[in-house]
């Protein structure tokens, strides 16, 4: 499609297949970050396993050899649909021939955003980056508390939502805990940590087969890890949440239970879902657009069954290819055939040589399931030196149990209960607490 501007809002996994596979168009993508991410992996970053930039890429050095794609890192504020225009906050508004819009997804909180604050979630790269700051930190202060007073409360870490970023987040917090952080913190017990997994349906894993999910649950309780079923979380607080009727006091909850679309997709003015995902047509268009795009997460697109597709990567990337195969060809609307998506299967990793996978008829578990689930990410990764990069951390990490990035540089310190205390009393009294040295 000469002489035509592709514009891409995103540089996810749909966005990005579609850039690199147009040649012969002019291509604009948009992204409020300067960067391509992994996804599946963040939370190997929030738990130290992996550093930032083993699964994140500039955008415009992947890039740097296709000269008919330019990158703009801004932030789209609307789309007008009339007029092909789309509104950005920092740069001029941008004319469009054909548009692609792929700006990703949030954390819900099912009405109750004020959670946020208390309970963060794993979406972006700084998310991932405040997360494991936020775990550390916990383990620092934890030692403080019981250098200080010989005593101490548990440190309970509490993982809001049993799919597979839940699960893969409560095992590998078990593992770093019980395993990695222990020599590390020779003042801390065993029992000192809890992680605890809740889910408010009736398993874990509930897109994985029944006995998938009964073996990821045989594995992360092996690991130490609770978990709860059937419990909804009625309020998160300061320091900690309510189940059901039950108060477990804790101050590191993570919020794994649910995604909401990016809040940009309203101004296209077409049908969404509850998730605020659109109702695209069997093209992935919008209704009365046919050069206007919608895929991986922002799209709500159903399958044979007529039920909507998950929100992962493989589904954004086999989008972006179809829609890419669609303006290359210049496809009439009424010539397209309908978008189809080839399900290759579903992984999750339960920790260091546990995890579930099943791929049509295939089900495996346990050493197995987790060796096909390193050689798919790996695969999956960009760049050749990612790829060896994470290799060589997976085995280290494999064969010494100690993480390799565990540095805490953003200085984000958690307010202590003993100096909020200390910060709080009023005036002329003081408190002594030679074990704690001040920022």
């Amino acid at each position: 499609m000469p002489h035509k501007q592709v514009v891409i809002i995103g540089g996810g996994f749909g966005g990005l297949t579609v850039a690199q596979s147009l040649r012969d168009a002019d291509v604009l993508l948009i992204d409020r970050t300067n960067h391509h991410l992994f996804q599946p992996l963040l939370y190997q970053v929030a738990t130290c396993a992996l550093s930032p930039g083993d699964i994140a890429w500039p955008l415009r050095t992947i890039f740097r050899r296709h000269p008919h794609v330019r990158v703009v890192m801004d932030e789209v504020l609307s789309i007008d649909c009339v007029a092909h225009l789309v509104q950005l906050r920092d740069s001029r508004p941008i004319a469009f021939d054909v548009l692609i819009v792929a700006p990703g997804s949030r954390h819900s909180y099912f009405g109750h955003d004020a959670w946020e604050q208390s309970a963060p979630g794993l979406k972006t790269l700084a998310d991932a980056v405040s997360l494991r700051e936020k775990i550390l930190l916990a383990f620092e202060e934890a030692e403080r508390r019981r250098i200080a007073t010989g005593t101490g409360d548990r440190l309970t870490f509490v993982i809001v939502g049993g799919g597979p970023t839940g699960v893969e987040l409560a095992g590998a917090l078990a593992e770093i805990g019980r395993k990695a952080m222990g020599p590390d913190f020779p003042n801390l017990r065993l029992d000192d940590l809890a992680i605890l997994l809740v889910e408010g349906g009736s398993r874990i894993l509930p897109g994985f087969t029944p006995d998938l999910s009964a073996k990821a649950v045989t594995a992360l309780e092996h690991k130490g890890v609770t978990i709860k079923l059937n419990s909804p979380v009625s309020e998160i607080l300061a320091d900690g949440l309510v189940i059901g009727r039950e108060f477990v006091r804790s101050t590191n909850v993570i919020w794994a239970a649910g995604n909401r679309a990016s809040p940009l997709l309203t101004s296209l003015g077409v049908p969404q879902d509850g998730s605020g995902r659109i109702m695209v047509q069997r093209d992935l268009t919008i209704p009365g657009e046919p050069w206007i795009f919608v895929i991986g997460d922002a799209a709500h697109c159903a399958d044979a069954g007529g039920n909507p597709l998950p929100g992962v990567a493989p589904v954004a990337v086999q989008q972006g290819s179809y829609v890419a195969r669609l303006i290359r060809e210049e496809t009439a609307p009424d010539q397209r055939r309908p978008f189809v998506y080839a399900d290759r299967g579903m992984l999750a990793t339960i920790g260091r040589a546990q995890a579930v996978a099943q791929m049509g008829r295939l089900r495996l578990s346990g050493l197995p399931a987790w060796l096909l689930w390193c050689v798919v990410h790996i695969f999956l990764l960009i760049e050749f030196r990612s790829r060896v990069r994470v290799m060589a951390e997976w085995i280290w990490y494999y064969l010494t149990f100690k993480p390799g990035a565990k540095i805490i540089y953003m200085q984000t310190r958690q307010t202590s209960e003993a100096e909020r205390t200390h910060r709080h009393a009023p005036r002329g009294l003081t408190r002594r607490d030679d074990s704690v040295q001040k920022d």
